[in-house]
């Protein structure tokens, strides 16, 4: 009898002890246990850019892409991106009538990177120019200057480290969707598209935890 009221008596205790438990407000240890917190969070704002050189049979390219952007979900990226560019296109008899060309372009514009898949991204960007050449005819040496400016929407697929809240590498391959005669993505005699390719890095600006994407 003794033995039943014992365990009578462990039950209710046992029963008592559980239910404050769950009653009990969770804990947590580390910040990736903590509750999802809405609003602006300073370690998904990155910066960065990339870099471009290229050259060619005829021409020399050198250029940057300076930007700062948000993680705005675990898929989506958003910022701004601006970019310096100079190409010189040496002169030939036969491919420019012996015309030196050299073109300085410099603009911005905002862009979004789409992540359907790990590490693959999608990215659209709208860009406006300004741009200066200066040609020279190295038959007569004359020159003339003169500056122009186009509106270029640039759309492709890249590859991407992406570790929020931690730096990562990137490159995209893009082209432009527009048809403005003027664009800096155009060929000499403004009738195709050029590809463009952009290689660089990103860097969180509050380093902390990140979580792979």
């Amino acid at each position: 009898m003794k033995k039943i009221a014992l365990f009578i008596s462990f039950a209710c205790i046992s029963s008592v002890l559980l239910a404050q438990y769950h009653n009990m407000p969770p804990i947590y240890n580390d910040q990736e246990n903590l509750p999802p917190q809405n609003g602006f969070k300073k370690e998904n704002l990155y910066t960065g850019g990339s870099l471009a050189l290229g050259f060619g049979s005829y021409s020399f390219n050198v250029g940057g892409t300076p930007e700062i952007g948000y993680s705005l979900t675990p898929w989506l990226d958003a910022g701004i991106a601006i970019n310096l560019n100079y190409t010189s296109v040496r002169a030939d008899p036969y491919y420019n009538n012996n015309t030196r060309q050299r073109m300085f372009n410099y603009g911005g514009g905002p862009y979004i990177r789409v992540y359907p898949l790990n590490q693959f991204f999608f990215q659209g960007q709208f860009e406006h120019n300004w741009i200066d050449y200066t040609l020279t005819d190295m038959g007569s040496g004359l020159g003339s200057k003169y500056g122009t400016q186009s509106n270029s929407f640039l759309a492709g697929i890249g590859y991407a480290q992406r570790i929020i809240g931690q730096s990562n590498f990137y490159t995209v391959i893009m082209m432009d969707l527009l048809t403005d005669p003027s664009s800096p993505y155009r060929d000499v005699y403004s009738n195709a598209a050029l590809p463009v390719f952009r290689a660089g890095f990103n860097f969180y600006i509050n380093t902390g935890k990140g979580r792979r994407k």
